[in-house]
């Protein structure tokens, strides 16, 4: 019946409110650039208001989807502050609202406009606001102040996997209006390619600096050198740049491993398929449960058929394990980090079933057209309920 209504008013107007967006490159971005491209495959109007970083066009249209660019003063704790940010919320058209956290600015204006406009507000809540020293305590102000705000307002509370209900203190009340949505992956441009792959080659993707230390590029290190005494060889392929880019490099260099590891900055999208694919193993050895929302890249790995080694926190864990694409370590693990990583480079027939499993499971489960979809029936019950537009 709600679809039946949505197609007769027309198509949505869906309001994204991310503190970037592409071609910033980062988990959140990533996640509302792919969801918005579906949305407007499936005919609705998607707009974005965000942050201009990286510096570019303030008002563009990229496969469909409306950017309006905003300037921005400086951050705090990740957060671009657009001081415009509030007049262009209030300026814009749209039928509902759908903000992101853990970046507090774009999500709190959100909640407010969407009051004020008397429109429905989901919010994505990819994981909990955390820091460390001084950006910890302002995060525990906002926690029990700002977010308070932006969960009570949200009528729906989208996260990407069920673990969070469990390791996030701040949904406990709000799980009446939680639903489970994964990420997904676009399959036909992270596929398999045949590209020239010199052999031990391991391969991690982050963001360099410290609100991403959780991604764990410091154990990965330190497994690495354990693993260079029996793999010599071994390569280990680090993309991404950030502030902590030159200290990762000196625990490398003090770990005698500068043969052993290539730092080879931010890589473009139109490569990044080429770096997974010319890997054979994909590593990403997350150690924080309030912080790692899903672990978007080792999808995109396994689409490109290659086998891959994460933490019992990523979103993918379950089916991970259960379909053998990979294998699953503790958090903060070196030598069981080692070992895994050991174990898939000595069995190249093994690792080879692994990385078809993963492909088999990206295909089955976790298109990014069918999350679309599951959102989209988020978005119409919503505006139905309150009354359409």
């Amino acid at each position: 019946m709600a679809k039946t209504q949505m197609v007769a008013g027309g198509a949505m107007k869906i309001l994204q409110t991310p503190v970037r967006f592409y071609p910033f490159t980062g988990g959140v971005e990533n996640y509302v650039y792919n969801l918005s491209r579906e949305l407007v495959k499936l005919g609705h109007d998607v707009t974005v208001v965000c942050a201009n970083e990286p510096a570019g066009e303030k008002d563009e249209v990229i496969d469909g989807i409306k950017i309006k660019r905003l300037s921005y003063i400086g951050k705090v704790s990740n957060t671009n502050i657009a001081p415009r940010l509030p007049f262009e919320l209030l300026r814009e058209e749209f039928d509902l609202i759908h903000t992101h956290l853990p970046t507090p600015w774009s999500a709190d204006w959100s909640a407010i406009a969407a009051m004020i406009r008397r429109k429905p507000l989901v919010l994505t809540y990819h994981n909990d606001i955390v820091g460390e020293g001084y950006a910890n305590r302002v995060a525990q102000v906002y926690n029990y102040t700002g977010l308070k705000l932006v969960l009570e307002r949200a009528k729906r509370i989208i996260i990407t996997q069920p673990n969070y209900l469990e390791s996030s203190s701040y949904l406990e009340k709000y799980e009446d209006k939680v639903e489970v949505i994964p990420v997904g992956v676009d399959a036909e441009k992270f596929r398999p390619m045949n590209t020239e792959n010199k052999g031990n080659t391991l391969f991690f993707l982050s963001v360099l600096d410290r609100f991403h230390e959780y991604k764990g590029l410091d154990y990965l290190l330190q497994a690495l050198n354990t693993v260079k005494k029996k793999v010599p060889d071994v390569k280990l392929i680090v993309g991404g740049e950030g502030e902590l880019l030159d200290r990762y490099r000196q625990v490398s260099s003090s770990l005698g491993l500068e043969e052993n590891v290539e730092f080879v900055g931010f890589i473009p999208d139109d490569k990044i398929v080429q770096y997974y694919n010319r890997c054979d193993l994909f590593v990403l050895p997350s150690i924080s449960a309030e912080q790692e929302g899903f672990g978007m890249v080792l999808l995109e790995a396994m689409a490109c058929g290659r086998p891959v080694i994460g933490t019992e926190i990523v979103g993918v864990a379950k089916d991970l394990k259960e379909r053998g694409a990979g294998i699953i370590v503790e958090c903060g693990d070196a030598k069981g980090l080692a070992e895994a990583i050991l174990h898939i480079l000595q069995n190249k027939d093994r690792a080879g079933m692994m990385g078809a499993a993963g492909r088999c499971l990206v295909e089955e489960k976790y298109s990014w057209g069918e999350m679309a979809e599951r959102v989209e029936k988020v978005y119409e019950e919503l505006i139905c309920k309150m009354g359409g537009r």
